[in-house]
Formats: structure tokens, sequence, C-alpha cells
């Protein structure tokens, strides 16, 4: 295949049709660096034309807490009071800066999600 940007949807569909000939292909062969240029053309394909927006910050939080098997009754020591952790877990009330540095920390999600407003 001749590598060339992928600029429409009928590259694109070509780009992963021979992604799957050559996706076993070794590393260092000619397939193999053919194999790493087109992932790299077809992920920056991707990330222009269908873009995944970051999550909510509470719903990061449940899904944080769903992976980790984690209660509402876990998230006191990182938020505060029960009725506290109630409140954010509906909405009703803002994280604070020192609840995001908490949760970051500790539920390791990415401050850049927590921030944001909902």
């Amino acid at each position: 295949m001749e590598i060339k940007p992928i600029r429409t949807e009928t590259d694109y569909q070509k780009a992963l049709k021979r992604l799957e000939v050559i996706f076993d292909a070794k590393r260092g062969t000619r397939e193999g660096d053919e194999l790493e240029i087109l992932s790299i053309l077809i992920d920056n394909y991707e990330s222009e034309n269908f873009p995944i927006d970051m999550p909510d910050p509470i719903s990061a939080i449940k899904f944080r807490m769903e992976q980790m098997g984690l209660k509402q009754k876990d998230l006191v020591e990182m938020i505060g009071f029960k009725s506290r952790v109630s409140e954010i877990m509906n909405k009703k009330r803002k994280l604070t800066l020192s609840m995001i540095r908490e949760l970051n920390a500790k539920l390791e999600i990415p401050t850049e999600v927590l921030i944001q407003d909902y």
C-alpha cells in the first residue's frame, strides 16, 4: 500500500483494511514499518474526526468507583461527611479544590476531568 495522508472516509476504510492484513507484521520489516506509520495516520484521523469528550466529573468518579469496587461511603475520607458525599454525587454541591486533589490522588482521576463544570 502506498502510504499517504488519510483525508476521507474512503481513505480511512482502505487504511483499516490494510491494517488488518499487516497487523501481525514483525517490527523492523518493511510491513512492520508500514504498520507503525499506518497506525499513526489512523489514530490521527480518528482523533480529528471522532473526538471523544471527557466525561463529567461525577460520571468519572462513579466509573472509577465501579472499577475499584468502591461504595459511596468509601468517599467519605476523600470528600468529607456522608451527607456531603451524597450532595456531590447527586450534583447538588460542587467539588472543592481540596476534594479534587484528594480524588486525583486516591482515585487517579485526571484533574482536567475533575475541574470541569457540571
